[in-house]
């Protein structure tokens, strides 16, 4: 019965060859301000058996018409989603739309697929679009919205509109999708693991010199080999102080600092070190990206030791979770170097001060409920009950689950966190940040970038990133309060730094980075987006 199940579907995927659907393009697919209206189209009465079938027998599409917003698109490819969330005749199964799957220029948005959630575990509905607005501020994230779903003609679901870490999302933060990229395998996936792997390591980046080990923990998403991830795992365990030769550290701080406030354990920092993947840019440096927040803000409970932990334990999550933790080598060797320490410790309180000590969060949270209550609230398929969408904020959901309430784990989270000695301190404030000019009257042309910048609070130390186009990597230089440096009177807390271009470039991009004995603060504050910019033709007006 299978083998006739999958020969009909066969049939079904590849019997239009040469139809071609329009291309349009329709503008903000991911705007949060609204929600999305899909409607697909089977030729079949039974698609629901159909892509169960498929579902369970691999990844085949069965084919379908896709309106979108009003715009059709023709011959696309269609399947459910997940693997711990699929449950065969379920009536929420998140769903996989191929766009591309005839007319290989069919696209929306620059994305020839479509990612749909069914937000399993999440009674609020806002974990991953919340999740993922926080996490766009400080890293290469996904966007996210909410999209109404009905399929020949029936409601079926409102589900979450997750991009897809594929071309668009590549070239759009990394400057090109030409690198390799590879996917965190979920603890689901194992089979036939084999006992001459290292055992449950999954995505924690422990070094093995065997490669066939690291087809059971990773999947490769493109063209590319296995001898760059090897050798990724290998300096980050037994050379980490080159660490940041292959691997963008600051990124990857980010990260777990992002894992570690949201307490986000269905992720690198949780049981199985899950739910991101690895792309590798154009320098060689590997790039780590969430990926599957629906059980962010404390879903999934477990750290990978004991047994999952109760509320209190999740509002008082130790920041430096797995400092300690060999088998957790993102954290444990990062942390070693205490200046990464600093900067996972002040990325931490960014996000922190930055959402959740004033309540930003929970506002945004309410604004999102908001947009979709009418919806939810006729959601025949809704996993939970509209009582308890609306509860789901500040209450407990579920007896056996137990889905902490956002506001109930974040309220009391961010006062612990704030507290901590950790991250209590403040850290050093940069002001005055500047580029010289040319004096008055003066003839003289300026050929340097001398920086300037003002850095009170106890500052230790202070760097320049610099670059001068957008092709190159920033390169870190010190700044010195001597007297000797463009930088006014030793010791006045004015820093100074001069910068020679060396192949005659005319545009400096820079940004500040301050260190005390316990933070690092940064000016521009969102330097991981914008910088500070001087040109040699301004200089010199």
């Amino acid at each position: 019965m299978k083998r006739a199940l999958l020969f009909f579907a066969l049939f079904c995927i590849q019997s239009s060859n040469g139809l071609f659907a329009q291309s349009d393009i329709a503008e903000d697919f991911y705007n949060t301000d609204k929600i999305q209206q899909i409607d697909i189209s089977f030729a079949q009465n039974n698609w629901q058996y159909l892509l169960d079938s498929l579902r369970v027998n691999g990844d085949g599409l069965l084919l379908a018409d896709v309106r979108i917003n009003g715009v059709k698109y023709e011959y696309c490819g269609v399947r459910f989603r997940g693997s711990k969330s699929f449950q065969p005749e379920g009536k929420r199964n998140g769903l996989y739309i191929k766009l591309n799957h005839i007319n290989k220029e069919q696209n929306i948005d620059g994305n020839k697929s479509i990612k749909l959630s069914n937000s399993l575990r999440d009674p609020s509905m806002v974990r991953e679009v919340l999740s993922y607005e926080i996490a766009r501020q400080y890293m290469p994230a996904p966007r996210a919205n909410y999209a109404q779903i009905t399929i020949n003609g029936s409601p079926y679901a409102l589900l979450v509109n997750v991009e897809p870490i594929a071309d668009e999302f590549l070239d759009r933060n990394f400057g090109s999708s030409n690198g390799a990229l590879y996917k965190a395998k979920g603890f689901d996936q194992y089979t036939n693991y084999p006992k001459t792997c290292l055992q449950n390591i999954f995505g924690s980046l422990a070094h093995e010199t065997d490669v066939n080990c690291y087809f059971y923990n990773w999947e490769m998403k493109t063209d590319g080999g296995w001898g760059d991830l090897i050798e990724l795992t290998r300096m980050l365990n037994e050379e980490p102080g080159k660490i940041q030769n292959v691997l963008d550290v600051d990124e990857t701080l980010w990260m777990l600092a992002y894992n570690n406030v949201l307490v986000s354990l269905s992720s690198y920092s949780g049981q199985h070190s899950d739910n991101y993947y690895l792309y590798e840019d154009k320098f060689g440096k590997f790039h780590p990206i969430i990926w599957d927040m629906n059980l962010s803000f404390g879903s999934f409970k477990n750290t990978g030791s004991g047994s999952d932990l109760k509320l209190k334990q999740l509002q008082e999550l130790d920041p430096l979770l797995h400092v300690n933790n060999p088998a957790k080598p993102l954290i444990s060797k990062l942390l070693e170097n205490e200046r990464y320490k600093r900067v996972y410790l002040s990325h931490i309180r960014t996000i922190l001060y930055d959402h959740f000590v004033d309540t930003t969060y929970q506002s945004r949270a309410q604004e999102l409920q908001r947009l979709i209550q009418s919806a939810v609230m006729n959601d025949q398929s809704k996993l939970y009950t509209y009582d308890e969408f609306q509860a789901s904020l500040t209450t407990t959901i579920g007896e056996r689950s137990q889905i902490p309430g956002i506001v109930e784990l974040m309220e009391k989270r961010a006062s612990f966190l704030k507290k901590h000695p950790e991250i209590a301190i403040f850290p050093s404030d940069i002001t005055d940040t500047k580029v010289l000019g040319r004096v008055q009257f003066s003839t003289q042309r300026i050929e340097t970038f001398m920086v300037q910048t003002k850095v009170e609070k106890y500052p230790k130390r202070v760097y320049l990133m610099y670059r001068f186009n957008d092709d190159q990597e920033f390169r870190e230089a010190v700044m010195m309060d001597d007297g000797n440096h463009n930088d006014g009177e030793a010791n006045d807390n004015v820093y100074g730094i001069t910068i020679v271009p060396q192949r005659g470039e005319n545009e400096l991009q820079y940004y500040i980075i301050a260190e005390n004995a316990t933070m690092v603060s940064y000016a521009p504050a969102n330097y991981m987006w914008e910088q500070f910019q001087a040109s040699l033709a301004e200089l010199n007006k």
